[in-house]
Parts: structure tokens; C-alpha cells; sequence
């Protein structure tokens, strides 16, 4: 099935009975059971369902509206279905000016013949299937960057400026979105940081996915945090821009750090284990050891005087192991927020 195939039903917008019926001719000899709806006002042409058609040709110059006003009103109505002007060589400075508020064709009466006609539809259908499709895409990037948990921004490449901000910046950093398109990248950066990320941003010409590495990053009330940056080159509205997710790292590096002292607290720990514990220890064990092979009528051995070592030792070996219950008590992964 061709394109043409595919086109079954048009609207006519026009008040010229004598122009329709030829637009109607031209439209019947290029396309096969063709379904021609015509209304000669701009009120009726409002009472239909612009879902239901393929394209919509409308007259510049109606009863009831005409000029730029007709042009939004029918271009509000149809919404996803392409308008193509139809106009006398009298409005031909303003049907030009129609395709910047957005129809999809201009054509001239005078010029009109069935293949002009049935190329501009078919064309004109292609376009808008082109457009919404990107409009889709836009849509579905703008849902993405504000919805994303994660903070993100688009700044100009040149200005350094931030041009767009998504709720979770704006709720992660503190500053409104006016505040923020207010200021630079910088502003957010510690002073012996901006160096670094002028460098990487004015040396880089590679238009690809960038994880530069690890920065800080300041708060509105001061707090300073260990962002991840990911980055990409895109064209936001006409201006060389970075699209940048900032992931705090902050809370991953506290852990990391907690964690590695805590290792050395365990290694500190081990080595007290297997050789300051062991002198009270051995001290303990050789006494109880000299006692059991000691006669009870032994008088060369003041057995108080070994009982005092034993009590010396343990009171060590007690000092000993409050120290290693210390040392374990000293940090609390699980108090770091």
C-alpha cells in the first residue's frame, strides 16, 4: 500500500463553491475512495473531529475569521493533523508567514493542479509525522530529565550559565530554579575546584558520554559534597549546552572512610590480641602452674606473694581488653547520614 493509499479522508475549509468543487476534481483524480468533508466557516469546521481526518486544507479568507486568527484557531483544532493553506496571490505574503505559526504547506490558487495538490498532502502528512515524532522524543526527554531522582542541569558551553534545572537540583542544592538560571556552574563549585572544571569543560571536543570523575560540589547553606559527573554535549535551543547528572557520592564516601578505619581499628585489635594479651596470659598460666606443683608446707614459697602476681596480672589482662572494647566502640557505621 502506498501513501496515497493510505489517505482516505480530507477536510476543505472554503466559502468558494467554484473553488472547492475544483479542489474537490483535482483531489478525486490522485486519490482512490477518497472521503471529501467541506464546510464553508470557521464555527463549522469546529464542530468536527480533527482525529478523524488525514490532512485539512483551509481557505485564508473565510466569512466569520480569516488572516492569523483563522490560522491559530484552525491550527489549535486540528492539533496533530497538517493544515495547507490555500490562498489567492493577494495573501501570499502572509500564507508565508502562516508556515512560521505552524501549518504545514502553503499554496497558490492561481498555481493549483492536481499533481502540485497531491504531492503538498502527501508531503505535508510525512512532515507531521516527522515533527510529532520529535516532539514526542522532546516530551519524552523533558519527562525524564524533571522526573529523574537524581539532581541534573543543562549549562551553556560558552557562558557557563545554567539554562535548565530539574526538581531534584533544586531540592538537593537548595536554590530555586530562578536562582539557579541566575547563576554559573562555578557557583556551586568551591573556589580551588572551578580551575579543574574549566579545564575539562573548555578541552573537551568529544560530543559522547563523559564520567570525568569525582568533584565538589557546594550547597546554598554552605555544605560542601563529593558529586559523580556524568555528562553530554546537546544543542538546547539554539545554544551548545552539557546535559549533567550529578550524583552525591557523599554519604558512599563517609562509608568507605568509616569502613577502612574500622579495618585498621581490627588490625590494631588482632595485633593486640596475639601479643600484648599474651604476656598477662602466660604470666597467669606459669603461676597457677607453680602453685599446683607447690607442697602446702612449702615455706620457700610466699604463696601471698603469688596470689599478689596473679591479681596483678588479671587487673592487666582486664585493662587489656577494655581497651580492645574501646577501640571497637570508637566508630558506628551506622550513625553516618
Amino acid at each position: 500500500m502506498t501513501e496515497i493509499d493510505t489517505i482516505k479522508r480530507i477536510l476543505i475549509i472554503e466559502d468558494n463553491m467554484g473553488d472547492f468543487l475544483l479542489i474537490s476534481e483535482y483531489l478525486e483524480e490522485q486519490f482512490n475512495q477518497l472521503d471529501l468533508e467541506h464546510v464553508s466557516t470557521c464555527k463549522q469546521s469546529l464542530t468536527k473531529d480533527p482525529g478523524s481526518y488525514d490532512v485539512i486544507l483551509l481557505d485564508l479568507s473565510l466569512p466569520d475569521k480569516s488572516g492569523e486568527d483563522l490560522v491559530n484557531e484552525i491550527l489549535r483544532f486540528a492539533e496533530n493533523i497538517p493544515v495547507i493553506v490555500l490562498t489567492g496571490y493577494s495573501d501570499r505574503n502572509f500564507a508565508i508567514k502562516s508556515i512560521g505559526l505552524g501549518t504545514a504547506d502553503y499554496l497558490l490558487k492561481d498555481e493549483l493542479n492536481p499533481d502540485i495538490l497531491q504531492k503538498s498532502i502527501v508531503y505535508s502528512i510525512e512532515r507531521k509525522k516527522v515533527f510529532n515524532q520529535l516532539e514526542y522524543s522532546e516530551k519524552r526527554y523533558r519527562e525524564l530529565f524533571h522526573l529523574s531522582p537524581l539532581p541534573m542541569y543543562v549549562f551553556d558551553k560558552s557562558s557557563f550559565k545554567f539554562l535548565d534545572v530539574n526538581q531534584a537540583a533544586i531540592s538537593h542544592y537548595g536554590y530555586t530554579k530562578e536562582e539557579f538560571l541566575t547563576m554559573t556552574v562555578f557557583d556551586i563549585r568551591p573556589s580551588d575546584e572551578i580551575e579543574r572544571a574549566k579545564s575539562i569543560i573548555l578541552n573537551d571536543e568529544d560530543p559522547g558520554m563523559k564520567t570525568p570523575g569525582v568533584f565538589k560540589h557546594l550547597k546554598k547553606d554552605g555544605e560542601l559534597i563529593d558529586v559523580e559527573i556524568s555528562y553530554n554535549e546537546i544543542d538546547f535551543e539554539e545554544r551548545k549546552a552539557l546535559l549533567v547528572l550529578a550524583n552525591d557520592v557523599t554519604l558512599k564516601f563517609q562509608y568507605i572512610e568509616a569502613i577502612e578505619k574500622q579495618n585498621e581499628k581490627l588490625k590494631e585489635i588482632a595485633w593486640i590480641q596475639s601479643h600484648v594479651v599474651r604476656a598477662p596470659l602466660a604470666r597467669l598460666m606459669g603461676l597457677v602452674n607453680l602453685i599446683n606443683m607447690t607442697e602446702e608446707d612449702d615455706q620457700e614459697v610466699d604463696k601471698k606473694e603469688l596470689l599478689q602476681h596473679i591479681l596483678n596480672s588479671t587487673v592487666e589482662l582486664d585493662n587489656i581488653i577494655r581497651d580492645i572494647t574501646n577501640k571497637t566502640e570508637q566508630i558506628n557505621i551506622d550513625q553516618i547520614r
